[in-house]
């Protein structure tokens, strides 16, 4: 989970989780009845969590939807490939294998921007050295920097002072902010139409105009602790962990409506979708391992350990294995996704590993540390830590950019 933390955390403690059941729900109706009862959290996490609802200050209530106009056109349209007339095998990922730099940000130095949710900055590092180049005061609370859907920017969402900033790339300058409630965390559809604001503290999805921050509409979340997710290959679906309640969600964007839930476990944090799109990996920092779900029901097909506190997901550049953070064990473990195992665990000593990105070469893994102020840099092949770069107060995650794609679907960096 992202939520900003009040004061240091000196020390974890090692916690007993409560074995829960899982199951799966396809909803049809609006939702009705009882809330499902909480989960036994991890104390490192719950105490986290607690600490975020106290600091945000975010109470206003959901914008009123207006009818909106004729859809604003996004600045491109992703390209369609086919060979010979016939579709090629799915690999949602294809175009943001190595070697493919959109055009659009060919010219782009390539960056590190680590928000620090406690003292309100964002750490620029200049990814082919290492070195820090910058410290940018930034409006309260930052959880993530997000690039926009068609390259062109940074998007930094400060979620207590319910605001988002452009940060221009090749400048590193700010544009004028846009006001956005709660705006933990953001996602657009593949066709760049929509942008998806996780507003946790208010229990929704908020859908805009990503060009004009106009509001299309709202989606509401029965279960707690909502913030992060990603989309189904068509785009119409958005899946998304409710962290605090233990529930994954799938939302019919087109319907706007839950379409189906599942209670996997404790703590679901970041989810994925396989290259193939037959299963969505849910990082569960309570069971300490990644649940793997079928995406059209969320029935739970198998589950994974991993490490203590697992916590964030990415993919290799040749979209063969996922790294998953242990935050609370401080490692990363590597998962073929052919064999569905752990084929390599890397070791993060004294450090806290959240979410990041891969370079675009692929031969980098950038996380942040959390409770150390600092971040880690991997190399992907030996799985050895490369550096260790101090960054501002409780940076939640790092974004390396610019990454190869042609268009980004938000949060630290998902391309296809």
């Amino acid at each position: 989970m992202h939520p900003p933390r009040l004061g240091r955390l000196a020390a974890l403690t090692t916690c007993a989780l409560l074995a829960a059941g899982c199951g799966a729900s396809t909803l049809d109706e609006s939702f009705g009845g009882e809330a499902p009862a909480r989960i036994a959290m991890a104390d490192e996490e719950r105490d986290e969590w607690d600490s975020y609802g106290q600091t945000t200050g975010s109470t206003a209530a959901a914008p009123d939807a207006t009818t909106p106009g004729a859809a604003a056109s996004p600045t491109s349209t992703p390209p369609t490939t086919a060979i010979g007339g016939m579709a090629p095998p799915l690999n949602l990922y294809a175009e943001a294998r190595a070697g493919k730099l959109a055009p659009a940000v060919a010219d782009v130095p390539a960056r590190a921007y680590v928000p620090g949710a406690e003292d309100h900055t964002v750490s620029v590092i200049d990814a082919a050295s290492f070195e820090p180049l910058e410290r940018l005061t930034v409006d309260r609370g930052p959880q993530h920097v997000v690039p926009s859907w068609d390259l062109s920017q940074l998007w930094v969402l400060s979620t207590e002072a319910d605001t988002i900033t452009p940060l221009d790339p090749r400048t590193g300058e700010a544009g004028p902010k846009v006001s956005v409630t709660d705006p933990h965390n953001l996602y657009f559809t593949p066709d760049g139409t929509t942008a998806i604001v996780l507003a946790p503290a208010q229990q929704r999805l908020d859908l805009y105009d990503p060009l004009t921050w106009q509001l299309q509409g709202t989606v509401a979340i029965r279960h707690a602790g909502i913030t992060h997710g990603d989309l189904s290959d068509s785009g119409r679906f958005f899946y998304a962990g409710a962290e605090q309640s233990g529930w994954v969600v799938k939302v019919d964007l087109q319907e706007r409506r839950v379409s189906a839930e599942a209670q996997v476990g404790a703590l679901p944090v970041d989810v994925r979708l396989a290259p193939d799109a037959t299963v969505l990996y849910v990082a569960d920092a309570g069971r300490h391992g990644v649940a793997l779900l079928d995406p059209v029901d969320l029935r739970e097909i198998t589950f994974l350990p991993t490490g203590r506190g697992a916590h964030a997901l990415q993919l290799s550049r040749d979209t063969t294995k996922l790294y998953v953070s242990n935050r609370l064990e401080g490692s990363v473990s590597v998962v073929d996704l052919t064999s569905q195992e752990v084929v390599a665990t890397w070791r993060v000593p004294g450090g806290s590993p959240d979410a990041g990105g891969v370079s675009a070469d692929g031969t980098q893994l950038w996380l942040a540390g959390p409770f150390h102020d600092e971040v880690y840099v991997l190399d992907t092949t030996t799985g050895q830590l490369i550096r260790r770069i101090a960054t501002g107060a409780a940076p939640h995650a790092v974004t390396v950019f610019p990454q190869p794609g042609r268009f980004s679907l938000g949060h630290t960096g998902i391309y296809r």
